[in-house]
């Protein structure tokens, strides 16, 4: 176990990890809601739903030559044409209305938010490291239905502000960077057995939150601390 001097950064996933969810059951409302929305603009559901599965992928294999957002909005123009630029405020604008309602997917945990007050409380510096292809007001909105603000985080990734995604160990290196922090100094803390833990590969500190487990390569866990939130507080010595 680590002291708990030894780590001046924390960061945690967002999904999963301080927002309980299925992440499938997520998805699929958010999809759904999405689709409702923009119906009405002439947006055919399945088709849309396909487009944006397409637009994340490109998203996820981003090399880092543009952000998230341009990547994202490449590739939908690509899909529906270049015209299709003109709907960006209008899906900006379902993240701000209808999107709240995607919040009933989502599950709660009071520990979240009672884990990050006791870190902050204790000196720990905390960022949010979610997978940035999402939107900043999506974001935010997430990090509200698990009961904090985005103030709370010194940094936050979206897709505005991201060049890649995780698994991309380059993700985690710009999120270092942004922060001025060593991998050394760092702990990752996040429910995904690949997305999560790869953070290791760099030399930062991985911690296991099993709570919503994700682990669809069947890696083997057992390497890692893992445990509940109650768990991590020990493990860093709170």
């Amino acid at each position: 176990m680590k002291a708990m001097k030894d780590y001046k950064m924390i960061l945690f996933d967002l999904d999963g990890t301080l927002l309980p969810m299925e992440l499938e059951t997520f998805m699929g409302g958010y999809l759904k809601s999405i689709a409702t929305k923009m119906a009405t603009y002439g947006y055919e559901p399945k088709t849309l739903g396909a487009a944006l599965w397409d637009s994340i992928a490109k998203m996820m294999a981003n090399d880092g030559a543009k952000t998230n957002e341009e990547v994202f909005w490449d590739r939908f123009c690509e899909i529906y044409g270049k015209d299709a630029i003109k709907d960006k405020k209008t899906i900006d604008g379902f993240y701000r209305n209808e999107f709240q309602n995607v919040k009933n997917y989502c599950g709660f945990n009071p520990k979240a938010s009672e884990t990050v007050y006791k870190l902050k409380a204790a000196g720990f510096r905390v960022a949010l490291a979610t997978n940035p292809f999402f939107p900043q007001y999506a974001t935010f909105s997430r990090i509200r239905w698990a009961g904090l603000e985005p103030s709370d985080f010194e940094l936050i990734t979206t897709y505005e502000n991201s060049h890649t995604c995780k698994p991309n160990l380059s993700y985690y290196k710009e999120v270092l960077s942004s922060l001025n922090i060593m991998p050394s100094e760092t702990l990752m803390v996040g429910n995904d057995a690949l997305e999560d833990m790869i953070a290791e590969e760099l030399g930062i500190d991985v911690f296991l939150l099993t709570d919503c487990l994700i682990n669809t390569k069947n890696r083997d866990i057992s390497q890692y601390p893992q445990g509940s939130f109650d768990e991590l507080l020990t493990y860093i010595g709170l």
